[in-house]
């Protein structure tokens, strides 16, 4: 089993978000989180149609960056495509049956 494999294994284990959190700030560094946290910011940005030059201008980061995130998200298999797509999915039912923000 590969390193990346048995990473994927524990963190679909996890199923409490209080521990998640924990475990993630635990094997992490600050600033290995907050560079995650900024790649799927990014990712979540290019997916809603924002133009890349605008990203690179918000979030600071170079046009690089984001193209390689552009790319990933035009593949025809891109796992971060199909969460993307499955978290808008289900943001939007809620707002459809609440009416609410979800």
């Amino acid at each position: 089993m590969t390193h990346s494999t048995e990473l994927a294994r524990v963190l679909t284990e996890i199923d409490d978000r209080r521990l998640m959190r924990r475990f993630i700030n635990e094997i992490f560094t600050p600033a290995e989180i907050q560079d995650m946290a900024l790649r799927w910011r990014l990712m979540n940005m290019l997916h809603e149609g924002t133009p890349q030059r605008t990203i690179a201008k918000r979030l600071g980061i170079s046009l690089c960056k984001i193209t390689r995130g552009s790319r990933v998200l035009k593949s025809r298999n891109s796992a971060s495509k199909t969460i993307l797509n499955h978290l808008k999915g289900v943001s939007h039912a809620s707002r459809k049956k609440t009416g609410k923000p979800a």
